[in-house]
């Protein structure tokens, strides 16, 4: 059994902080964890816009505190978030996420993340069977 508490995980390499400054994110559980999948508690801080294109990977997002949107760039369409909405990004999305006050997200990914992903150019992280860290040459978000 694995028990972790959320801000005695902030204080670890599982806190994870975007180059730009637009979120940061604890990553609970990992790949590494043995699961199929992997937890994280992650803020989007207010007045951001983040693209993000997940490729390789699934995510469900469930949104605790705070208020946004997600805008699907296919098609243009926004969908406003705020606490109790969960998105699923099942389609491999291009979206925006915005926020318009400090979001507080419950975010599961599969295949599991190992906490080194940083966002590629295009929004993307690596394969899981690539190596995140030379993938993704330390990208921004």
């Amino acid at each position: 059994m694995i028990v972790r508490n959320l801000e005695e995980a902030r204080n670890t390499e599982r806190f994870v902080t975007a180059a730009n400054g637009n979120w940061d994110s604890t990553r609970l559980s990992l790949a590494q964890d043995g699961g199929k999948c992997s937890f994280h508690i992650t803020r989007i801080y207010e007045g951001t816009e983040t693209h993000i294109h997940y490729k390789h990977h699934f995510e469900a997002v469930y949104c605790i505190e705070g208020e946004g949107e997600v805008e699907t760039l296919a098609d243009g369409k926004i969908w406003p978030i705020k606490p109790g909405d969960i998105y699923i990004l099942d389609q491999h999305d291009d979206h925006l996420l915005r926020a318009s006050k400090t979001m507080h997200l419950a975010c599961v990914f599969t295949p599991g993340l190992t906490g080194n992903e940083n966002h590629r150019e295009d929004g993307s992280y690596a394969p899981a069977d690539e190596k995140a860290d030379e993938a993704d040459d330390n990208k921004p978000l």
